[in-house]
């Protein structure tokens, strides 16, 4: 083999357990393990990094552009005015996508790794089709894997799933400040389990509305009837001066519902139904619709 394999790990259980079958696939001297990191995961994650690390006997490398593009996650969501819109999160396309296909540009691979498990097999065949240029394989399709089976391999391995898995969310993306992408189900969580980072996100809602002078949400009301008054954005906390917009407190219960594991590539499965969860943001998004 000319080149490596790119296995990338992201933080979550089935990019753990792809990084591992390409050892199995490919021997562990043709595979490099690579992270993108936010700085905003949970300080946890850098302890299942380790355990993982010690699991595969080889490093994973971290590439970022925090301290270099940006301070930090937040400066992402006010440079852009947008936290997340139709077509996936901006600080994904910017913290996540953007670093990945500069170290696609600089870097010759044989194939890269990505951890989609049996139940997004069409999110798969969406990127090979679209993205041919990564050379994408899916060792999880390969092995027929769910990302349940790979909660039983971590475990029978003697790997301790990252604790935000042990809070009951479904994910373990940028914990720090919370997942833009969380949906309805998941801000309630956080409200009622993590109020100072549900009232942090809230306040940055507010900031950023401000600064664009037009509602900035990550949550949006898919009912019928707020399809039809044309009022679906949905903030955390009510801003006065959009007192016709409903708040978080104004929603039913919803179900917390699984999210994709954060690796550069929202809005990729076009090929499939769009889950609810998803569905659940501000607006169109049609500037950044070609990120």
């Amino acid at each position: 083999m000319n080149s490596p394999v790119v296995a990338w790990w992201s933080g979550g259980v089935t990019s753990a357990v792809t990084c591992h079958i390409c050892i199995e696939l490919f021997g562990i001297e043709n595979v490099v393990f690579v992270f993108i990191g936010t700085m905003n995961e949970d300080s946890d994650t850098y302890r299942f990094k380790a355990d993982c690390e010690k699991w595969y006997g080889k490093e994973i490398e971290t590439i970022t552009s925090i301290g270099t593009k940006y301070e930090n996650i937040q400066a992402v969501w006010r440079r852009f005015k947008s936290l997340n819109v139709s077509h996936g999160a901006i600080c994904s396309s910017e913290l996540k996508r953007e670093v990945r296909m500069e170290y696609q540009r600089n870097n010759s691979f044989t194939y890269q790794a990505f951890g989609f498990d049996i139940d997004e097999a069409k999110r798969a065949k969406s990127m090979a089709l679209n993205y041919k240029d990564a050379k994408p394989v899916f060792p999880l399709l390969f092995k027929g894997l769910s990302k349940q089976d790979c909660i039983k391999i971590l475990n029978d391995n003697g790997i301790r799933l990252p604790r935000v898995y042990e809070y009951g969310f479904h994910n373990n993306n940028c914990f720090n400040t919370g997942c833009v992408q969380g949906g309805i189900g998941y801000w309630q969580k956080m409200k009622a389990e993590f109020p100072d980072k549900f009232n942090a996100m809230a306040d940055m809602e507010h900031e950023l509305t401000d600064a664009k002078g037009a509602p900035v949400t990550m949550l949006k009301d898919q009912s019928k009837k707020a399809k039809a008054s044309g009022s679906q954005l949905v903030f955390l906390k009510k801003h006065p001066k959009y007192p016709h917009l409903k708040c978080i407190d104004q929603m039913r219960g919803f179900k917390l519902e699984p999210l994709f594991e954060c690796n550069g590539f929202c809005g990729i499965n076009d090929l499939d139904d769009r889950k609810a969860t998803e569905g659940e943001i501000n607006f169109s998004g049609t500037l950044f619709e070609n990120i």
